[in-house]
């Protein structure tokens, strides 16, 4: 990593519940957790980004957001991005069937309409040289209503922030997605 992590104890006191829970979730505390909470009021505000995306009532299924995450960070040659991304996507589809598929998803047939269309906008979004057509947004609509497509939009421009984050910091993978 460019940027080292400071001792665990350096951080402030209202942040170590948030370590605690990650090695709950994860058995490890999270590189990047550890880079963000340099500055303690953006992690506080990457964690909240991070629970509403995460949340049970969301209005994307899991698997889907999991998937759009994956493609997010492949793009952004985020390698911690797309192992966190590549495990937490198997363990929501349990099956590395899409995960193989996605570098090639276009030619695939390992994905429905709702996954392609979001993928095309997750793609439309993150590539700097690619904008939201008229048209990619009227075939986003068949598939997601309008807060599902705020939500979505959300997501991939999240991701965005934070494999951009962990890639020019050069974050490394912490061997969750061991394929």
């Amino acid at each position: 990593m460019r940027v080292a992590e400071r001792l665990l104890r350096e951080y402030p006191f209202y942040l170590q519940p948030f370590f605690w829970m990650q090695r709950k979730k994860f058995g490890q505390l999270l590189n990047p957790a550890m880079l963000w909470a340099r500055v303690p009021g953006l992690f506080l505000g990457v964690a909240f980004f991070n629970s509403v995306f995460s949340r049970k009532n969301s209005l994307l299924e899991a698997p889907l957001r999991s998937l759009v995450m994956v493609r997010v960070s492949q793009i952004n040659h985020c390698k911690f991005c797309v192992d966190l991304n590549s495990y937490l996507l198997l363990k929501k589809a349990g099956s590395t069937n899409k995960l193989d598929e996605l570098f090639n998803w276009k030619e695939s047939e390992a994905f429905d309409e709702r996954e392609r269309v979001a993928l095309e906008y997750a793609e439309a979004m993150t590539y700097s040289d690619r904008k939201v057509s008229d048209e990619l947004f009227s075939r986003l609509r068949e598939g997601f209503d309008d807060d599902a497509i705020v939500e979505l939009t959300g997501l991939i421009a999240f991701q965005n922030l934070s494999s951009k984050f962990n890639s020019a910091l050069d974050v490394p993978s912490q061997g969750f997605c061991k394929r």
